[in-house]
């Protein structure tokens, strides 16, 4: 495969400013980054030579001579793979993480890596010869669980994943630079790039279904901790005699909160009779689904909506500890049910405004994500792109 990155650390700061920023004139990035005037054509005419920058046209005038207006070329191109529990999600952005063509399907993940990362690569292709794609510039992958080293550790919704190389599949597959992290650290770095995240330097992503995790972005930068495990939530203990969890413990915030946990608490309101709307569709489908409970909880059931409201606030008391100790500027919620968002945050925040401490909590907001399934997808290019776009 053919690397082609920035050479140095002032051409990293330039094209990972025009990522960010979008087109700037030469006047601004040059008042931006701090550099001379010859230092920044030097460095630019040797981007454009390598074909990461290209001239957009003319600047609006500042006085004098019009500067011109530099973008990143149009043969950056990043491909993003999100892989969900019971979903496989692509899509294909340009250098600025725009997203220029997506697509997903659901997929077995549980019949092992080898044909999921077959079929996204298929997907990825399809994409590329749709849009005319000759090569990749990097492309990133999102995991639902622990990843380390390019691989999957302990996953608990996707046995037979263990340690399996998934980064380095990708990269031969697809001939181009290949990055994994867990999916909320994509969601996160999604959230950053292009959500209300953007204007925040310290927040925390909470990310909801399936699988439950945490994105931490500190002082600007993604937080992995000492062996990238920070932020995993999900099997925190919240009572030794809770529920029995994928993992095998017994109590964690996952196993009440998780789609599965949801899943269980209204399988048990139906069949005790405390839910009759619940009850009706346990016996017409056999099983009940996140979208059943939604669909009862909007529609007024007691039942339904008291057993969100409970999970919500369990929720609620894990962010408190979360809160206090990084002190964040906001918190973001994802993953939320339709139709569950708001009832969910108006019980979270409840729980967290009143039990913080005043100074943590005085002007921090608590909000639902805008960017939906956007965010991963976004994510996984910024994730790409962050490798790609630093110096050699």
């Amino acid at each position: 495969m053919t690397l082609v990155r920035p050479e140095n650390p002032q051409q990293a700061r330039l094209v990972r400013l025009l990522r960010d920023d979008g087109p700037r004139s030469r006047v601004e990035l040059g008042d931006i980054l701090g550099l001379s005037r010859s230092t920044l054509t030097t460095e630019l005419d040797r981007l454009i030579a390598r074909g990461l920058v290209e001239t957009a046209g003319q600047a609006a005038s500042r006085g004098g001579r019009r500067s011109s207006l530099l973008r990143l070329a149009g043969r950056v191109r990043f491909a993003s793979v999100v892989v969900a529990a019971d979903r496989i999600s692509v899509a294909l952005t340009d250098g600025e993480l725009n997203v220029l063509a997506e697509t997903g399907e659901p997929a077995d993940v549980r019949g092992g890596p080898e044909p999921v990362i077959a079929r996204a690569v298929e997907l990825v292709e399809k994409l590329r010869a749709e849009l005319g794609v000759a090569e990749l510039t990097g492309v990133g992958i999102a995991l639902p669980g622990p990843v380390d080293g390019g691989a999957s550790v302990a996953p608990a919704v996707l046995p037979g994943w263990q340690r399996f190389p998934v980064r380095d599949a990708f990269a031969t597959e697809l001939g181009c630079p290949a990055l994994v992290d867990n999916d909320a650290n994509v969601l996160a770095l999604g959230e950053q790039h292009a959500g209300i995240g953007r204007t925040f330097d310290d927040f925390l992503y909470l990310k909801l279904g399936t699988a439950i995790g945490c994105g931490l972005v500190l002082s600007g930068s993604l937080y992995r901790g000492a062996t990238s495990s920070a932020g995993d939530i999900a099997h925190l203990p919240l009572g030794e005699d809770g529920p029995v969890c994928a993992c095998g413990e017994f109590g964690c915030l996952e196993a009440y909160c998780g789609d599965a946990g949801l899943i269980r608490a209204a399988s048990a309101a139906a069949r005790g009779g405390r839910s009759e709307l619940l009850a009706a569709r346990l016996v017409e489908t056999g099983t009940l689904t996140v979208p059943d409970i939604a669909s009862a909880a909007t529609a007024g059931d007691p039942a339904a909506q008291a057993l969100v409201r409970d999970a919500a606030r369990r929720v609620g008391r894990v962010l408190v500890g979360l809160v206090s100790f990084f002190n964040p500027g906001i918190v973001v919620i994802g993953g939320a049910p339709d139709g569950l968002g708001h009832i969910l945050l108006s019980e979270i925040r409840g729980v967290v405004y009143r039990r913080s401490a005043p100074l943590a909590t005085g002007t921090m907001p608590v909000v639902l994500s805008d960017l939906a399934d956007r965010a991963a997808l976004v994510g996984a290019a910024r994730l790409a792109s962050d490798h790609v776009f630093t110096s050699g």
